[in-house]
C-alpha cells in the first residue's frame, strides 16, 4: 500500500470521511461519463451505489474490530456482489430487432460497486485503479468498438409449395456462413410461409443470396424485412 495512505487504514471519523469521499468520487467520474451519453444510469445513480457499498464494507470491518463481533468482515461485501445484479439488471432492456441495450451500463454499476466495497475495505490503491480501468473502457475503447466491422442480423421472408425448398434454402445459408438465429413457419399444404432471421458471420453479397434461393425448384417468393 502507498505511504499516503497508511493514515486512513483505521476505522475512525477521520477515515470515514475520507472513504465516503473518495467513494463520492470514484463513483461519480464513472457516473459522469454514462450521464454524458444520456444512459439510465447516470451520475447520481453510480454515487449511490459505490457510497452504499463502502458503507456496507465499512460496516463488516466496525462490526469485527471495534464491536469483536465474530463476523466475517467479507459477508457483507460478497452480498454486495450478489445483489448488484438485480440493480444492474434494471438498466438492460430488449429492443424489436431484437437486441440488447444497457449491458456496458449494467457492468458499470457492477464495477462501480466493486469500488466502493474495496474502498470501504480500505485498498484504495485497487480502487483507483479499477476507476481509471472502467473509464477507458467506458470512453476510449467504445469509440475503437465503432471501427469492428459488424454485420447485422436481418430477416428474410420466404413463400413456397414445397417443404424440401425450406430445407435447400437453409442449407445454402449455413453452407454460405449465415446462422439461423430464429425461423417460424405458418401456411397450409399448397402455400407455406417462413420468416428467418440471419446472422452473417463474414460479409455477403445480399443479392447474390437472394438470386440463388429465388431459382430453388418450389420458391415462389424472397423478401428482406425491413425494420
Amino acid at each position: 500500500m502507498l505511504s499516503f495512505f497508511n493514515v486512513f487504514c483505521d476505522i475512525n471519523m477521520l477515515n470515514v470521511l475520507f472513504r465516503f469521499g473518495l467513494a463520492f468520487l470514484l463513483g461519480g467520474a464513472i457516473g459522469m461519463e454514462r450521464s454524458f451519453k444520456n444512459r439510465s444510469a447516470g451520475f447520481r445513480t453510480h454515487i449511490l451505489v459505490t457510497s452504499a457499498a463502502c458503507v456496507a464494507s465499512m460496516t463488516g470491518i466496525y462490526l469485527y474490530l471495534n464491536l469483536k463481533m465474530p463476523t466475517d468482515v467479507s459477508r457483507i461485501g460478497a452480498q454486495i456482489v450478489s445483489g448488484l445484479g438485480f440493480i444492474g439488471a434494471g438498466t438492460i432492456i430488449v429492443t424489436k430487432k431484437p437486441k440488447v441495450k444497457g449491458l456496458s451500463t449494467a457492468a458499470g454499476l457492477w464495477a462501480s460497486g466493486i469500488v466502493g466495497v474495496a474502498v470501504g475495505a480500505g485498498f484504495y490503491e485497487g480502487a483507483i485503479v479499477a476507476t481509471i480501468v472502467v473509464l477507458l473502457a467506458q470512453t476510449l475503447f467504445s469509440y475503437a468498438e465503432q471501427y469492428i466491422r459488424t454485420t447485422p442480423e436481418f430477416d428474410i421472408t420466404l413463400r413456397y409449395q414445397d417443404r424440401g425448398a425450406l430445407d435447400e434454402a437453409m442449407r445454402y445459408c449455413k453452407d454460405h456462413r449465415l446462422a439461423i438465429l430464429n425461423l417460424k413457419v405458418t401456411g397450409d399444404m399448397n402455400d407455406y410461409k417462413a420468416k428467418l432471421t440471419l446472422l452473417p458471420k463474414l460479409r455477403i453479397d445480399e443479392a447474390r443470396l437472394f438470386d440463388h434461393i429465388r431459382k430453388i425448384p418450389g420458391i415462389t417468393e424472397i423478401n428482406k424485412v425491413n425494420i
